[in-house]
């Protein structure tokens, strides 16, 4: 179940993260979506590599990780855009 945590992490911390950093981006709700979802799957990434743990269920830390990832790569899309 660990991947689709994370897409369903990413898809609410997608939302969260454009929340966070308000503002008019290119693609509207869909490329936020999508952000997220990238965002959440990046953010598992780095955590597992680092040993902070996997998703085995909605916990705080792993929301917070997809949530960074998401802040991170909207953040980036920002400056390239």
């Amino acid at each position: 179940m660990g991947i689709f945590s994370w897409i369903f992490f990413g898809l609410i911390a997608g939302a969260l993260a454009k929340l966070a950093i308000p503002g008019k981006d290119p693609g509207g709700w869909i490329v936020t979506s999508l952000i997220g979802i990238a965002g959440g799957l990046i953010g598992g990434f780095v955590g597992k590599t680092l040993g902070w743990g996997d998703v085995s269920g909605f916990n705080l830390k792993s929301f917070l990780m997809a949530v960074a990832g998401s802040v991170a790569l909207l953040l980036g899309y920002r400056l390239l855009m």
